[in-house]
């Protein structure tokens, strides 16, 4: 499974042909951090909208109240 890189460092290293196997995982494991991060910054602040937002951006609050309870790994 292909999972892709929005970080331009982490891109650049992990395109470059050189990297030795460590390296590449490192950097892998580096970029699933990072968005498991973005992923569960992003839940916890979908937790703070009020119902005006929450309806801008298509959600229900139950929808909303699902989203935030799931864990940074899941999809």
């Amino acid at each position: 499974m292909t999972r892709t890189m929005h970080n331009p460092a982490l891109m650049l290293l992990n395109d470059s042909p050189r990297l030795p196997l460590i390296a590449s995982l490192a950097v892998r494991f580096a970029a699933a951090v990072t968005q498991w991060e973005r992923r569960r910054r992003s839940r916890v602040n979908l937790g703070y909208l009020d119902d005006r937002l929450l309806q801008d951006v298509g959600l229900t609050r139950r929808q909303a109240h699902r989203e935030v309870k799931r864990c940074f790994w899941q999809v």
